[in-house]
């Protein structure tokens, strides 16, 4: 069998296959009234496309747990009941095409209220659907991103309670598996690295404190996600600074004290904290810090970062680097990428009876 497509268990949640499909922001939310943060007719295609074309998992993109959390007015959210009502019908989509549901929470923090991207993703005021964002100390992300205002510790233990508000929704909403978002110099990376996190209270200086927030966040997720179904952490295992940043051993550390407070999973991304940094990228140019997490820890991992060929992404799996695969851009191009791998492999992937004649 297709090590690619050998179901994988967490928990007593089953994935058909190692395919899986990681957040990524469609920017299409409505951005006020009564409709906003709520998904619509564009998140209803762009996912059930993909959960027909056979991918085992699909988490929701970056998902506000406040109207403060989101990345720009036009990210989801679920911090209301309107929005848990949206998703309910692309849950339901999914599950029916065989593909389990996922979600991410996410708080943007310091590089939220800022434009849609082929708008050129500049920040956005109060005046134009903005708002002041957050972040644990008042340092801009670069120089065209505002300062953000450092939370108080009241602030913060209110965020934690969003987290388990979001969580609580997303449960109502049909989905199986919720991920925690601390990659990419959003919040709660914010917090992790000692480049963005220059606080000298319990929430920074020591690596102790600097994970405090994100520890918490994950005990207050799992206090009220199942039992039984899986819980995930999104983490940029390196800032790329040579000095001053979140490090790969930072990130190997962090992986033990997870899977501890109960995470089942960690997605391992990389950088996104530190702007002008000089990533080298490449095919699989991630895979490598997923692969020491694997190693040197028990914790599960799923790798990302430039997989888009079909024997690339079987030996990721099959040599124990990680265990499953998140495609981003390359699902964003081929929907039906599983359905297609899973040919050429001779792996077993669900064809919806409309598309028999595609075999």
């Amino acid at each position: 069998m297709s090590a690619l497509f050998e179901p994988y268990t967490l928990r007593d949640v089953t994935f058909p296959n190692r395919v899986w499909m990681p957040p990524m922001c469609q920017y299409s939310a409505a951005p006020e009234g009564r409709d906003i943060g709520a998904p619509n007719d564009w998140h209803f295609a762009h996912y059930g496309a993909r959960a027909a074309g056979g991918t085992g998992l699909i988490i929701v993109e970056a998902t506000g747990v406040s109207p403060e959390g989101r990345i720009s007015p036009y990210d989801l959210g679920i911090w209301n009941d309107t929005q848990v009502e949206a998703f309910r019908r692309i849950t339901r989509f999914l599950v029916s095409q065989g593909t389990v549901p996922g979600i991410q929470l996410a708080h943007a923090g310091r590089k939220g209220s800022t434009d849609q991207p082929w708008k050129g993703g500049a920040p956005l005021g109060p005046d134009a659907l903005g708002w002041q964002p957050l972040g644990p100390s008042p340092i801009a992300f670069d120089e065209r991103h505002p300062v953000p205002t450092e939370l108080t510790v009241d602030q913060i233990q209110e965020i934690v309670g969003q987290f388990a508000d979001a969580a609580r929704r997303a449960l109502a909403a049909g989905f199986e598996v919720a991920e925690i978002h601390g990659a990419h110099g959003y919040l709660i990376g914010n917090f992790l690295s000692p480049h963005s996190n220059h606080r000298t209270d319990a929430y920074g200086g020591s690596y102790e404190n600097r994970t405090r927030f994100a520890l918490e966040v994950v005990d207050a997720v799992r206090a009220v996600w199942p039992e039984d179904k899986p819980l995930l952490f999104r983490i940029s295992a390196t800032d790329w600074l040579d000095e001053g940043g979140w490090t790969p051993d930072d990130t190997v550390r962090l992986a033990a004290d997870l899977k501890s407070h109960g995470v089942d999973l960690l997605d391992v991304s990389t950088g996104g904290n530190a702007s002008g940094v000089r990533i080298p990228t490449g095919p699989g140019y991630q895979v490598p810090f997923a692969a020491r997490v694997k190693a040197e820890t028990s914790l599960p991992v799923a790798a990302v970062g430039m997989i888009t060929e079909v024997e690339q992404a079987e030996k990721i799996i099959a040599n124990d680097e990680a265990d499953a695969v998140l495609l981003g851009r390359e699902l964003l191009r081929n929907p039906s990428w599983a359905r297609h791998a899973a040919r050429e492999l001779g792996g077993d992937v669900r064809v919806p009876d409309q598309y028999h004649r595609s075999v």
